[in-house]
This record gives C-alpha cells, sequence and structure tokens, in this order.
C-alpha cells in the first residue's frame, strides 16, 4: 500500500495562500476555520550579519494536518471515528463522531475543528478521492508557485509530483533546485510521527521551535 505525503519547497513558496484559498472553497470550510493555512517566519536576523535588512531572512511556513503515522487523534477517539487508513492518511469517519473533541485537544499542530452545523469534526483529507483516481490534491494542483508535491514516501520523495499552471505534471527530483537531507524538515515530533516534508536551503529552519 502507498503512504501519502505532501512535501513543500519554502524556497518556491511566496504565500500567496492559493492552497490555502483553493481548499477552503473545494471544501466548503466554514468561516474562520481552516483545513490549511501559511504562516509567515521571520523576518529574522541572519546567523552572520547585522541583524538589519537586508541581513534578515524570511519564509512562509503551510501547516495541516501531518497525517501522522502514529496519530495521537487515532488514540484518544473514543468512538473510532478518526482513524488511520492503509495509504497512510487519517480520515474522519462524521457517522461514529460525536463532537467530543478530544482528538481537537490531542493534536499538536491544531488543525482540527468543531464545523458548528454538523457538530462534528473536521480536517484535511488529503483530497482522498482525487488522490484514490489519480489526481494530485487541491492545494497541491492549485500552488501558482510550483511549490507543492505529492506522492508517496516509500517510493522516495524524490518521486513527489506537481502541477505546472495547474495541469501538467513536474516531479520533484526533475523540477527542485539541489538539496541534501540536511535541508529536510518537519514539524516537531512529540511521539506522532509527523510526515508531510519541508524542503529549505540556506535559511535557519524554525518550524520546529
Amino acid at each position: 500500500m502507498a503512504n501519502y505525503a505532501i512535501l513543500t519547497d519554502l524556497n518556491r513558496c511566496v504565500g500567496c495562500l492559493a492552497c490555502a484559498v483553493a481548499c477552503k472553497a473545494l471544501n466548503n470550510v466554514p468561516i474562520s476555520n481552516y483545513w490549511n493555512k501559511v504562516l509567515r517566519v521571520g523576518p529574522n536576523p541572519k546567523e552572520e550579519g547585522s541583524g538589519e535588512f537586508p541581513d534578515v531572512e524570511m519564509y512562509f511556513l503551510v501547516v495541516q494536518c501531518q497525517h501522522c503515522d502514529k496519530p495521537q487523534c487515532v488514540e484518544v477517539c473514543p468512538t473510532g471515528a478518526s482513524q488511520k487508513r492503509p495509504d497512510g492518511t487519517v480520515q474522519i469517519d462524521k457517522q461514529k463522531c460525536i463532537g467530543c473533541q478530544f482528538c481537537v485537544m490531542a493534536c499538536p499542530y491544531n488543525v482540527r475543528y468543531l464545523n458548528p452545523e454538523e457538530r462534528v469534526v473536521e480536517k484535511c483529507t488529503l483530497c482522498e478521492q482525487t488522490i484514490a483516481s489519480g489526481g494530485l490534491p487541491q492545494c497541491v494542483a492549485q500552488c501558482g508557485g510550483m511549490a507543492r508535491f505529492f506522492g508517496d514516501l516509500d517510493k522516495g520523495i524524490e518521486t513527489f509530483e506537481g502541477a505546472e499552471n495547474g495541469k501538467e505534471r513536474i516531479v520533484l527530483g526533475d523540477f527542485a533546485k539541489p538539496f541534501t537531507q540536511e535541508d529536510v524538515h518537519q514539524l516537531p515530533d512529540l511521539g506522532n510521527g509527523p510526515t508531510f516534508k519541508y524542503l529549505l536551503r540556506n535559511v535557519k529552519w524554525q518550524g520546529g521551535e
């Protein structure tokens, strides 16, 4: 089976919010809630510099459900509504959700919320129906900066695919600027094993703080 995840090349992300807007529109996410959000990290002083412009650095960090290896949200769910699927994704069975929000409190990344109308918890599904038919998640397909890539971790991040102009497929290994393993990061691991990856070259990674 697959182990699906998203990689974001932070050196290419311009903070345009296209991923967040596309996700919100497609999934009818309620006002004041989100399935993914874009945070600005910085500007911060460079390690070697005056600490004043132009000796500063900044990047944008996309945060959403990390579809963890050992999701805490699944462990605390009393009804089995939160589930870890064989394809590596974490999904919510709304028929089983009772709106207790234990999973919301357990998530280290604050990316779950209670839908006020349906009284069930929602979050990023990784566009499960689309990827099941060979498509890309909406946030990847609509990334104007071509910074988002989707694929199977078991096949290596170099095989992850993105979209150019929302249509033609591009492969990370062929498209991205060279990077080393030290350039690959993830959000803080509190024993839950986040699977989403972030590329950041020549800028100090601060997403783990």
